[in-house]
């Protein structure tokens, strides 16, 4: 076998009163797809943050081809070949596509920057990825799953030869998964080391070669063929229980069928782009809206919130016409609430405590005299749904961001819960989460729509999607395409689903 591109050797990592990695290792061949497995709090993250220079160890060292390595900052790590697609992205709002990518090194010519080399370069890698985007686009336009493969082309484009991807696919559906997968396959073929991080175990067995798994910072497989383990042992290993014990769950019995609606779109259209669209949700019942990355499914619900116009047809809250303005309007009058995709930026106050999180919309209800919120009932109402949503934190009064992803997003939601919401839009509900909290919250999900919520799910996992609504409605360009109803089974949905989505593409052209 050749010599490992990287290998990270007893790696010792600590915070204040955590120990993040306790002498972790891993090795990593060139010409591989190496995975990189664990539950959220393993410390997946603050391997992959010392490996790029974020963070420093405590003890232990790194080789990068046989030479001791420690790197300063990320320019660092990027300098000697390591490229990085994280979780959170890393992209300037502000810039267009083409500009972020070539962001390290932006082409010149006589001393000034070259516009039009730094379109073709952009290109080049846009099309590796075959993503259609034009590289003037501002990145602010960008929906999340985008913004992640515009990364994913960046880090190509430094020609990196040890290429780290956390989470890559988390909010991308199956179609988008492959072509990702495709250029993979096509660096490893050219000798590229890949680092892939993931929840979705489907993915890691489809891509990757080789696996390390990490539980409570430790390695408790180290640089093993991933060929030599099945789902229920590389879960074992992860969790201690069996793939089948985790991801066990069943819907309960649908009670919303002859309920009236709760929410209704009827012909509208939007200043987005969307038009004519009509769909319906009823107390109790889940309402899948699935589609391609530019669908406009995001886009959808926002109008339904107020931060997009509708320009036609109707929005309906319990039968009623009702023009939204914002967010806060959509809550306190209509008792609408939005679990966010992009959780960290628009989710959760990461620098305030759990307990401000959850309280944040309902201060007007817990205000006494003078308008002055009690922090004794911020902690009770705080206190009553960390135990409901099986939030794991050292207090009430730890910042949301020293939270794992899968209790940041409980986190998002609680606060929904707390000002007692009777429709519940719900994007992107567990990107990033692993496979224990990942069955966790869909058994939440049943729960709600069982107390009488209507919920509008948004999820680019297919698996996911058939999990959980009781109908799926696909979406392409802003318009949809057609309706699955839920029941017969995965392959014949999902199936159906992905026909109609193919079906709409054939069209087109």
């Amino acid at each position: 076998m050749s010599s490992p591109v990287f290998v990270a050797d007893r790696l010792l990592k600590r915070f204040p009163g955590v120990v993040a990695l306790d002498h972790a290792s891993l090795r990593v061949q060139p010409g591989t797809v190496h995975a990189l497995l664990g539950e959220n709090g393993a410390g997946k993250s603050t391997l992959i943050k010392i490996m790029t220079g974020v963070y420093q160890p405590d003890a232990g060292q790194m080789l990068m081809r046989g030479a001791e390595v420690r790197f300063a900052n990320p320019h660092d790590a990027s300098s000697r070949g390591i490229g990085v697609v994280h979780q959170e992205r890393n992209l300037i709002p502000g810039f267009s596509v083409g500009e972020n990518i070539t962001l390290q090194a932006p082409p010149t010519r006589f001393g000034f920057v070259d516009r039009a080399q730094i379109r073709s370069v952009a290109e080049r890698w846009l099309a590796e990825l075959e993503l259609d985007l034009d590289p003037n686009t501002p990145v602010s336009q960008l929906s999340v799953a985008q913004m992640q493969l515009v990364e994913i082309a960046k880090a190509l484009s430094m020609r990196s030869d040890f290429l780290l991807l956390d989470e890559p696919t988390a909010s991308s559906t199956p179609s988008e998964s492959e072509k990702l997968f495709t250029v993979v396959r096509k660096l490893r073929d050219q000798g590229t080391a890949v680092l892939f991080v993931s929840h979705k175990l489907e993915e890691v067995f489809e891509i990757c070669d080789e696996v390390t798994v990490l539980r409570d910072g430790r390695a408790v497989l180290e640089s093993g063929r991933l060929s030599d383990y099945g789902k229920d042992g590389i879960v074992d290993l992860m969790v201690g229980r069996s793939y089948q014990q985790v991801t066990l769950g069943q819907r309960p019995p649908i009670v919303a069928l002859d309920r009236a609606p709760a929410l209704e779109l009827d012909r509208v259209s939007t200043a987005s782009g969307h038009r004519d669209v009509s769909l319906s949700v009823r107390a109790g019942e889940i309402i899948g809206l699935y589609g391609l990355v530019g669908a406009g499914r995001s886009e959808l619900a926002k109008a339904v919130l107020g931060l997009d116009r509708i320009v036609g047809g109707e929005l309906l809250v319990h039968g009623e016409p009702v023009r939204i303005h914002g967010v806060g309007e959509a809550l306190h009058r209509h008792r609408i609430g939005y679990v966010t995709e992009n959780r960290k930026e628009e989710g959760v106050f990461l620098t305030q405590s759990v307990t401000r999180n959850i309280a944040v919309t309902v201060w007007d209800r817990l205000a006494r005299r003078l308008g002055r919120v009690s922090e004794r009932d911020e902690k009770a109402l705080a206190a009553e749904l960390v135990d409901r949503l099986g939030i794991k934190v050292a207090s009430g009064e730890q910042h949301t961001g020293q939270l794992s992803g899968g209790n940041q997003q409980k986190v998002s939601l609680a606060k929904w819960l707390a000002a007692r919401t009777e429709i519940l839009i719900i994007d992107e509900p567990t990107v990033g989460i692993d496979i224990r909290t990942k069955g966790a919250f869909h058994e939440l999900i049943w729960q709600l729509a069982s107390e009488g919520l209507a919920i509008l799910l948004i999820t680019s996992d297919l698996p996911e999607m058939v999990t959980l609504a009781d109908r799926i409605i696909v979406m392409n360009d802003f318009q949809l395409v057609g309706e699955v109803v839920n029941g017969r089974g995965y392959e014949a949905v999902s199936t159906q689903v992905i026909r109609l989505i193919h079906a709409d593409e054939e069209n087109a052209a």
